[in-house]
């Protein structure tokens, strides 16, 4: 089992940075593929990012990618997502998943573990 609690969501102008963290608790943590989705009102969830158990490997959704980098800290059972140059599209609640699985799917069905979310709003 692993519980996953996202942090650092906010509100910020565009063009401006945050940095979002899951932390996860489970010993097994550092075994799971983790990635980050994110939900708009009325939209469904969609993939953000995505990075492999030791890192070596990341993905990127085409809307973010050069704007935002995904890392993990094993020893500290924590995801990060580093958000910059933010624009008003990506205002949203982002989410946190975990899978087991080595490859890094995009589809939210193919994540076994999810954190509750953190809010982003980013003004115009």
């Amino acid at each position: 089992q692993v519980q996953l609690v996202e942090s650092g969501g906010g509100l910020v102008q565009a063009g401006g940075s945050l940095r979002l963290s899951c932390a996860a608790s489970g010993r097994t943590f550092s075994a799971y593929t983790v990635g980050w989705f994110r939900q708009a009102p009325g939209k469904e969830r969609v993939f953000v990012a995505a990075t492999t158990w030791n890192g070596a490997r990341r993905r990127y959704a085409d809307s973010v990618k050069g704007r935002f980098t995904i890392s993990r800290d094993n020893a500290k059972n924590t995801v990060y997502l580093e958000m910059n140059s933010l624009e008003p599209e990506d205002t949203a609640a982002y989410y946190c998943a975990a899978t087991i699985q080595f490859a890094i799917p995009d589809g939210p069905s193919d994540y076994d573990y999810w954190g509750q979310g953190t809010q982003v709003t980013v003004s115009s």
